[in-house]
């Protein structure tokens, strides 16, 4: 049985938090097995020391929507605590949200993939506590797709955003807990940083394997399956190819009006698609791209976690919309997180190269080769950082 980090932080309270004002960061999805939320069991375990509650994007309920949808600073109506919104007006703890706090408790559900937004906040906290001379602290939790596959190019120096502030790839294989390790000391924060690891989480583990409930921890992470996906299904926010937006099955869905099935499924080197299986059919988003229209596309339906590669499958796919429907397909025009200039599809690959490469119809197994070197240097670092 995994216990999560919030778990063993409540059975096994830490002395040197005695007395100390606490903040935590944390969504909806912040609850222990039996759904009951961090901040009840923190203000419990620590009476009178919880001062502040601090989220992510999409927001403390995980009600905003998509890109760039900001939520405002409010107080939470249990307990009556400041709620600090980090996407909105700041993306970054300010001095005076520190002032409420000697300890920051991080407690988020992530999903194991490099644009997903939480980590940069993590990072960002990292870095004003240690500008400030705080303590940071994460919960951990499981990495939904596993801790062992690593997959995808590393972002190049010109393409850092908040979807990508460090040269790691699409599918990093950490923890949340182990991310912070990696941004605090291989790239040189140097905050008072620490973990509280899970109990009885395995590497191989897929989120199946926890035991643990799934709670969404953004409006379009519904299930553990969208996680499983989400590394490669992601590139198409960068596109005008649904995502699968405003439909029940968010990145699990993809299409457009112009998308043909068999010219897709003839297109495609099935070899790439191990471990997946596309199903095509017809979906009319509700919301977002395409809302109101047929979009013919595909279910990507996972059939072997240990043999599929997101990324890889995603880049095949992009590679045929790009050469299927050159008149047809597009990138999605600026802004996306906050960069209002470089071109969003690649902020979400990390590169120009890939895209273009993609465009110019070089082999999907030639691409990968061309970034085993990046991929292995990262493997190297990663391994320092493991604590499981």
């Amino acid at each position: 049985m995994v216990k999560p980090g919030i778990e063993q932080l409540i059975a096994d309270p830490p002395a040197e938090l005695r007395g100390k004002r606490l903040g935590l960061l944390c969504n909806q999805a912040s609850t222990d097995r039996s759904f009951r939320h961090s901040r009840d069991l923190v203000a419990q375990a620590f009476p009178g020391q919880l001062t502040c509650l601090f989220t992510p994007q999409h927001g403390f309920f995980c009600e905003k929507q998509d890109n760039m949808i900001e939520s405002d600073h409010g107080r939470d109506a249990l307990t009556d605590l400041p709620v600090f919104s980090l996407y909105g007006e700041t993306r970054r703890p300010t001095a005076a949200m520190y002032e409420h706090l000697d300890v920051l408790l991080v407690d988020l559900v992530d999903v194991g993939t490099r644009v997903y937004t939480f980590m940069s906040t993590l990072a960002y906290c990292l870095e004003e506590a240690a500008r400030a001379g705080k303590k940071v602290i994460v919960l951990d939790r499981p990495n939904p797709v596993d801790g062992v596959h690593v997959e995808g190019n590393v972002v190049d120096d010109e393409l850092r955003s908040f979807v990508g502030l460090y040269p790691i790839p699409m599918r990093h294989g950490l923890t949340f807990g182990e991310l912070g390790l990696l941004f605090n000391s291989h790239f040189g924060i140097h905050a008072d940083y620490q973990v509280i690891p899970m109990q009885g989480w395995q590497r191989q583990m897929t989120f199946a394997d926890t035991g643990l409930p799934w709670l969404f921890p953004s409006p379009n992470m519904p299930t553990p399956v969208t996680a499983a996906v989400y590394p490669g299904q992601v590139i198409w926010e960068g596109t005008n190819i649904s995502e699968g937006r405003g439909t029940a099955l968010p990145f699990e869905l993809f299409g457009a009006p112009f998308v043909r099935h068999r010219e897709i499924t003839d297109f495609l080197d099935h070899a790439l698609l191990a471990g997946c299986l596309l199903r095509p059919l017809m979906f009319q988003p509700t919301s977002n791209k395409w809302a109101g229209s047929n979009c013919p596309g595909f279910q990507l339906h996972v059939t072997d976690a240990g043999s599929f590669r997101p990324y890889r499958v995603a880049l095949a796919l992009l590679q045929a919309m790009m050469r299927l429907y050159p008149l047809d397909f597009a990138c999605k025009a600026p802004p996306y997180e906050y960069e209002y200039e470089k071109l969003p599809l690649d902020l979400i690959l990390g590169s120009q190269q890939v895209r273009q490469a993609l465009a110019d119809g070089v082999e999907i197994r030639n691409l990968e080769e061309s970034w085993q070197d990046d991929l292995w240097e990262f493997h190297a670092v990663r391994q320092r950082y493991l604590l499981y």
